[in-house]
C-alpha cells in the first residue's frame, strides 16, 4: 500500500490547521487507499534553511535535515494542509520544501486549503508553481475551506457535506497519480546521479569532477 504523508503547514499557536489536519488524516485512513502518516511542521520545528550544500546534492550535515529527509523519502504521495498568508503559503511550508529536492521528486501532492473568504486558494496556486519545480505532480482539484473559524467547534473541525464528499474524491485522484508515477519514482536513485550538460560536478577524491560517482547527463 502506498504511503501518504499529510503535512500540516501552519506553526502558529492556536492554528486552525491542526484540527483541519486531524480531520483530513481521519478521512484518509477511512479511504483505505494509503498508509497514512502526519507530519506537523510545528512539532518538527525545522529552522530556516541552514544546510551549506544544495539540496540537489543530498549532502546533508544537520540532524534535523537527515530526519526530515527520511520522513519525506518514505512517502509516495502528499497532502498539504495549508493556510493563506498575504496571497501565499506560510513560510514554514516553503522552508520545509526548500530543505530537500530528490525526496519530493515524481510524487503527487493534493491540497486542503483554508482561510477567509478566499479559502486559501491563492496559496495553493503559488504552491503548484513551487512543487512542479521539484518535479512533483499537483492534483488540480482540492478541498477549499472559506471562513475556517466558522467550522471549528470545541477545538475540532466540522466539515460541510460538500467538504466531506470532496476529500475522498480527491484522494481517489491522488491514488491514481501515485500508482501511475511509481515507475518514475523507482528511477530517482539513477536520476540523482545525473547532471545536466554544462553543470559543474562536485569535487571528488581525484580532483574537481573526479571520483564522485556522479555522471553528467
Amino acid at each position: 500500500m502506498p504511503k501518504l504523508l499529510i503535512i500540516i503547514a501552519s506553526t502558529r499557536p492556536g492554528r486552525a490547521g491542526l484540527p483541519v489536519g486531524q480531520w483530513a488524516a481521519a478521512v484518509a485512513k477511512e479511504h483505505n487507499g494509503f498508509e497514512v502518516e502526519v507530519a506537523d511542521l510545528a512539532a518538527i520545528d525545522l529552522p530556516l534553511l541552514d544546510e551549506p550544500n544544495s539540496p540537489k546534492m543530498g549532502q546533508y550535515i544537520k540532524e534535523h535535515t537527515l530526519g526530515w529527509s527520511r520522513t519525506v523519502s518514505s512517502a509516495d504521495a502528499f497532502l498539504f494542509i495549508t493556510p493563506e498568508y498575504n496571497y501565499g503559503p506560510p513560510a514554514s511550508l516553503i522552508n520545509a520544501l526548500d530543505f530537500l529536492y530528490w525526496e519530493w521528486t515524481y510524487k503527487p501532492v493534493a491540497f486542503v486549503s483554508y482561510g477567509g473568504p478566499g479559502a486559501g486558494l491563492r496559496a495553493v496556486q503559488v504552491l503548484k508553481q513551487i512543487v512542479t519545480t521539484l518535479r512533483m505532480m499537483p492534483i488540480s482539484d482540492g478541498v477549499a475551506i472559506p471562513i475556517v473559524l466558522k467550522h471549528i467547534e470545541d477545538g475540532a473541525f466540522v466539515p460541510t457535506p460538500v467538504m466531506e464528499a470532496t476529500l475522498p474524491f480527491n484522494l481517489d485522484e491522488l491514488l491514481r497519480w501515485t500508482l501511475a508515477l511509481e515507475g518514475l519514482r523507482s528511477e530517482v536513485p539513477q536520476r540523482r546521479r545525473e547532471f545536466p550538460p554544462g553543470a559543474p560536478l562536485p569535487p571528488g577524491p581525484g580532483g574537481p569532477g573526479m571520483g564522485s560517482g556522479l555522471e553528467p547527463r
